[in-house]
């Protein structure tokens, strides 16, 4: 079977095609610079194809023959439908590292389409979502009468986030903070904050719109989830942005201004900060009588992993493991499937 990386050239796409060489995998780098697009492909030895989604006829053509796309070009806000719709087109699974909860929801709500069209659409296959949704789903056959979900995520230093990540995060100061709640997305009226119980110690997180919201419920039916980081000064400082500066950072110029300031910023972690770094993730669930349980997930560090998830998927939907509609990690391959990459470890706390 034959691959697609779109949005190679960028911070984890380099990340994922380089991995990709030195497991002996041969996709076909795509992106819209071909300069960037072919110095890469040939510096790794691989085919290469330069075209930009609104080509749709050059999208065509490039997935012609194409098993798979590894959709990797963000933001997916306006590149994941194109290419979704390429894809269902062509006959192509689609997979992609989205983190935003509308692309999630926009995708599941094209699940009977993509059946039909005998497609796979599985959106979210880096560290969002892949080691969250595991969680979620052995969360939930832990408690299965579960009615709450949190899930607190520590350790991701947002401070050295790639420049696509925090140009994401910046589209979305304009959609407040969701959660769900009685098995709806909804927006919370203020910013939420907690206390976790990690086995070092309590940490606070606060509630941000993070794409569990979306595939935690779709992959285990719970109606209320909460998605929280470590409560650090920079995402305090967004969490309480006064809405007269949250409004003007919504706009055109001022969402421009912001994403001037990331291209100014590294292009992401180091090689090193990379092979330093690590997460947790802590699951707590809760059913009507109180009754609470709680596990510990510690991966790799989320660029680290992202390319080390992505690669996997691909390979066992070349063996065949696709499933048409729409569907989440946990789904395809189970609660445990995080726990087969080297670096991830889960315990039960209770």
């Amino acid at each position: 079977m034959s691959f697609l990386v779109y949005g190679a050239t960028g911070y984890t796409g380099n990340l994922v095609a380089e991995r990709a060489k030195a497991l002996g995998m041969t996709p076909t780098l795509a992106g819209r610079n071909r300069e960037k697009t072919r110095a890469l492909a040939e510096r790794l030895g691989f085919p290469w194809r330069a075209f930009s989604l609104d080509d749709r006829a050059a999208l065509d053509a490039a997935l012609a023959g194409m098993d798979v796309v590894l959709h990797i070009a963000g933001p997916f806000s306006a590149t994941s439908k194109p290419m979704a719709d390429a894809c269902l087109r062509t006959g192509t699974h689609y997979l992609d590292i989205t983190g935003e909860i509308a692309v999630f929801e926009a995708l599941a709500a094209r699940d009977e389409e993509a059946r039909a069209a005998g497609v796979m659409l599985l959106p979210g296959c880096g560290f969002d979502v892949v080691p969250s949704d595991c969680l979620a789903a052995h969360m939930k056959r832990r408690l299965p009468d579960a009615v709450a979900l949190d899930l607190a995520i520590m350790g991701l230093g947002f401070g050295k986030a790639s420049r696509g990540t925090a140009k994401t995060a910046i589209e979305g100061l304009a959609h407040g903070r969701l959660a769900r709640r009685g098995g709806r997305i909804v927006n919370l009226p203020r910013p939420l904050e907690k206390r976790f119980r990690f086995p070092d110690g309590e940490r606070q997180g606060i509630v941000v719109s993070w794409g569990d919201v979306s595939t935690a419920w779709h992959s285990t039916g719970i109606p209320d989830i909460t998605v929280f980081f470590e409560a650090t000064g920079p995402l305090r400082q967004l969490a309480y942005m006064n809405p007269l500066m949250r409004w003007i950072f919504s706009t055109g110029p001022g969402q421009a201004y912001l994403k001037r300031q990331v291209d100014k910023r590294p292009p992401g972690p180091s090689e090193e900060d990379r092979r330093r770094g690590h997460a947790e993730l802590l699951g707590v669930v809760r059913n009507r009588e109180g009754v609470e349980k709680r596990a510990l997930l510690r991966t790799p560090e989320g660029y680290t992993l992202t390319a080390m998830t992505t690669l996997e998927i691909v390979r066992r939907v070349e063996d065949g493991a696709a499933r048409s509609g729409f569907q989440t990690p946990s789904r395809l391959f189970g609660p445990d499937f995080i726990l087969e990459f080297d670096g991830c470890t889960r315990t039960d706390l209770d």
